[in-house]
């Protein structure tokens, strides 16, 4: 009896720590990416994308500027779902309504910063670059992230970890690719789901 308990109590924490992808499902929800899966993702940039056991990672690459895995379809009303893990020194983030799946740039889509060591903090982590500043700026290296990103016409809004960081209206960029950044340091994206609206 007392092995079986101790047993019981070891599989509950390991339940607790193993850190679980929590993405969304059901009716509506596509997974784009998931685990090791990234195959229909275009790269973009010379990171060194692999797929590794907790998820899909990128620490370095052989040219200076920042890296990016694109999604070849462009989408306009959305809701998606990022789960991320970052070094401390991480440069990342994840881009929406890129016009262009070659061109990733802040000034032609929308970028939810993950930069916790932005020399400019007020754009770092949860910020929308150029759009929306964050202070105080919350941290998200070091550990596994949720990040819900809802784009309806006009209106965009941020969460991370169930805080809002973000949450106002434009209309400069209408519909896009999704792009997943690596700027430096160790970046993983272990799932990423979206769920197209009206």
């Amino acid at each position: 009896m007392i092995v079986r308990f101790s047993a019981a109590i070891a599989l509950v924490f390991l339940a607790l720590t193993a850190a679980p992808s929590i993405a969304q499902t059901g009716p509506g929800w596509v997974t784009l990416l998931e685990n090791r899966n990234f195959e229909d993702w275009d790269k973009v940039g010379s990171s060194n994308w692999r797929a590794e056991r907790d998820g899909v990672v990128a620490d370095g690459k052989p040219r200076w500027g920042p890296a990016f895995l694109v999604t070849p379809k462009k989408y306009r009303n959305f809701k998606l779902h990022v789960e991320f893990w970052v070094s401390r020194r991480a440069n990342s983030g994840v881009f929406i309504r890129c016009r262009e799946d070659d061109e990733i740039d802040p000034r032609k889509c929308y970028e939810v910063n993950i930069y916790d060591e932005r020399r400019d903090p007020t754009y770092g982590t949860g910020s929308v670059v150029h759009f929306v500043e964050v202070v105080p700026m919350p941290k998200a290296g070091g550990k596994w992230n949720v990040m819900k990103i809802t784009a309806r016409g006009r209106q965009i809004k941020v969460e991370l970890n169930g805080t809002t960081t973000a949450d106002f209206r434009n209309n400069m960029f209408r519909d896009g690719h999704i792009a997943l950044q690596h700027g430096g340091g160790t970046v993983k994206f272990r799932k990423v789901a979206i769920r197209q609206l009206l």
